[in-house]
């Protein structure tokens, strides 16, 4: 084995280490994968709306599948964390967009928080965004550089080319990271395993070019990183399913092409002018969790006593913004079950 190859596994070996401290709580995605439809329960279908508007504010500023991919991470984190209404899902994604593009653009590239908000049309104001950034930074502990699938599908795609004779332009990694970004606008996928998520991917499209030489390297690669074949062939039926939804001419999807926006002056004063219009967004009340010993349906409702953030000031008083997901005892089993 090359100095190269030593090199990469050893890369590979502390990134499996870490994938699991950066994925995802289960248990708080099972509770966002059956929840029902309303004003005060985020579903999965908000959920994955707001990923796929990620997408496309990735797109528009021009930023890397890296940027994209984390924002999506951070935000998953957090909602696996926390009970969060959805109309407070804006402000989040919008945030976490923002947080994830700190960590991976050039800092003279990043928009400010009022372009943020003029371009996203989130109905917050940098005030908002401020007391969300600190919220969602405490809850993650500052850890906003996360291990993701997609840190896995470079590595792997690396080890692929270290040690294959054929042409480098076979495995087209734009084409994966594409594939990659639709997965991740499923809120299924935030349950895998990153790195069994990335071997689906590369495994699907060596499949597609009938590359013995290819498949056999995957298989070594597989081995090395301890996936056993009924993870891989579960997850790699699910999104084998996802891409064909996705390729589909009924599936609307976000444009690939970086977003150029042409306004009128008029229409860009208007725009203008909104920084300082009263937001619609509710008081952003902080604190507050529920006991292990309460039910789902014991949280504080937050419905009530909420004003614009324009016409009182902040206050950590101000009643139950987001309640900590505890632990049920029907979830206590998921942890095993998914280390399977």
């Amino acid at each position: 084995m090359s100095s190269e190859a030593l090199r990469l596994f050893k890369q590979l070996n502390l990134q499996l280490e870490q994938e699991g401290r950066f994925q995802p709580r289960e248990k708080g995605l099972s509770l966002i994968e059956s929840a029902a439809e309303n004003e005060n329960t985020l579903c999965p279908r908000q959920r994955n709306a707001k990923v796929e508007d990620l997408w496309s504010l990735t797109n528009f500023f021009g930023f890397s599948t890296e940027t994209f991919v984390l924002a999506v991470n951070i935000l998953d984190r957090f909602l696996a964390l926390m009970k969060v209404k959805p109309k407070h899902l804006s402000c989040i994604g919008v945030c976490c967009f923002q947080l994830a593009a700190r960590v991976v653009e050039e800092e003279c590239n990043i928009p400010s928080a009022h372009e943020i908000i003029r371009i996203s049309q989130c109905k917050c104001t940098v005030s908002d965004l401020k007391r969300m950034e600190k919220i969602i930074s405490e809850k993650l502990h500052f850890e906003f550089k996360a291990t993701t699938a997609l840190t896995f599908l470079h590595l792997y795609h690396t080890i692929v080319l270290c040690h294959t004779s054929e042409r480098k332009e076979v495995l087209n990694l734009d084409k994966l990271e594409a594939q990659l970004k639709a997965c991740n606008c499923r809120l299924v996928f935030s349950k895998a395993k990153p790195s069994v998520l990335a071997l689906c991917l590369l495994t699907l499209e060596v499949q597609t070019l009938k590359s013995v030489e290819l498949f056999e390297i995957l298989l070594r690669v597989q081995k090395h990183s301890k996936i056993s074949d009924s993870d891989l062939l579960y997850w790699r039926e699910l999104v084998s399913k996802c891409l064909a939804d996705y390729s589909s001419p009924e599936c609307c999807k976000p444009d690939h092409k970086k977003l150029v926006w042409i306004v009128s002056r008029r229409t860009a004063q208007n725009l203008q002018n909104s920084y300082y219009s009263v937001p619609e967004l509710p008081t952003i009340p902080e604190g507050g969790c529920f006991n292990e010993s309460e039910s789902e349906d014991s949280c504080e409702d937050m419905s009530s006593g909420e004003e614009s953030l324009s016409s009182s000031p902040p206050s950590d008083l101000e009643g139950t913004f987001f309640f900590e997901l505890k632990t049920k005892t029907k979830w206590q089993t998921l942890n095993s079950q998914s280390s399977h």
